[in-house]
């Protein structure tokens, strides 16, 4: 089969396309006919060293995907042959992928807009609702909110109930992207975007702060919470994390919590109920999945250096 492998700790051109043999599912593990797999930041991350430089090279990226069932080794009531899932996976830039869990999709649902879900659907949705504790009537401010948990943060957070949404970004059809779905938007590459913030919400400030960015983004976002609001905190896209004094948060009563998905993964039940809420969203129609760019496998090192240069709007999905 075709694969994508970093063969090097490095930027884009590390990617290459191989031919390797298809994977073969032991017990408990399902083989998936890849249709679509979406890019999280978490494979940039990888690529550039972030998850350590000792990693076993080459090796496979690409944490989800969509696809069909092509055989299981998961004992009966396993999803059949050709049923349509979504997967997390370890190598998903392939042509096929094993995984030891599925989710069949709903009828209606595409798989470009499923490859994206696993990560992307189940961070937007926990930052909110389990690690932000959102709540009916409470403000939101998501940073990077026409990238691809953004994006579906801005919706999320109006469908639980928030009654203001503020979306910053960088550029203006970033921002154009994000006034479309809704949420007020804000450039946080101005001086003064906190005093944006705090005029949207008539000067108290917001309830509950998504940051992604990190660095100086994060701290000053103390300064547009309410009294006893909170920030989760959930990446460094900035490339440098969050430097918040906790001196900065006991006037107000603020709270900073931290979020990642894959310690979240290790809980029993970890992502299941927002799994089946993201797909009777999307099912429904109530939440759109903006896949903003689509690349052929092959193109896998193109599609990184997109997300590099900030180039991109909503999701990026991979077409073997």
């Amino acid at each position: 089969m075709r694969a994508i492998r970093m063969h090097a700790i490095g930027g884009p051109e590390v990617l290459r396309l191989d031919q390797i043999d298809t994977p073969v599912p032991g017990p408990g593990q399902v083989l998936v006919k890849v249709e679509a797999a979406g890019i999280a930041y978490g494979d940039v991350m990888k690529r550039q060293g972030g998850f350590g430089q000792e990693l076993p090279l080459p090796s496979g990226l690409g944490l989800q995907v969509a696809g069909t069932v092509v055989i299981h080794g998961l004992g009966e009531g396993a999803p059949a042959p050709g049923t349509r899932v979504m997967a997390l996976v370890e190598h998903g830039y392939a042509e096929y992928a094993l995984t030891s869990a599925v989710t069949p999709l709903p009828a209606g649902i595409e798989f470009n807009s499923a490859a994206t879900l696993p990560v992307q659907g189940v961070t937007a949705y926990q930052t909110l609702r389990e690690a932000g504790g959102l709540r009916q009537g409470e403000s939101v401010l998501v940073h990077a909110a026409a990238g691809g948990v953004g994006s579906l943060a801005v919706q999320l957070a109006k469908l639980l109930g928030a009654r203001l949404v503020i979306g910053t970004a960088s550029q203006p059809k970033k921002l154009a992207h994000i006034s479309g779905l809704g949420a007020v938007a804000i450039d946080y590459h101005s001086d003064d975007w906190p005093r944006k913030v705090l005029d949207a919400t008539g000067g108290q400030g917001v309830d509950l702060v998504l940051d992604s960015v990190g660095g100086s983004v994060a701290a000053r976002s103390l300064d547009c919470l309410a009294p006893f609001g909170r920030m989760v905190s959930f990446g460094a896209a900035s490339g440098s994390p969050a430097q918040v004094s906790s001196m900065s948060l006991m006037p107000k009563n603020l709270s900073l919590t931290g979020y990642a998905l894959p310690g979240r993964l290790q809980q029993p039940g970890g992502v299941e109920a927002a799994i089946e809420e993201l797909l009777r969203y999307v099912a429904a129609g109530r939440l759109e999945v903006a896949i903003g760019q689509v690349f052929p496998l092959e193109k896998a090192d193109e599609a990184h250096r997109a997300i590099g240069r900030r180039n991109t709007t909503g999701m990026t999905v991979l077409v073997p």
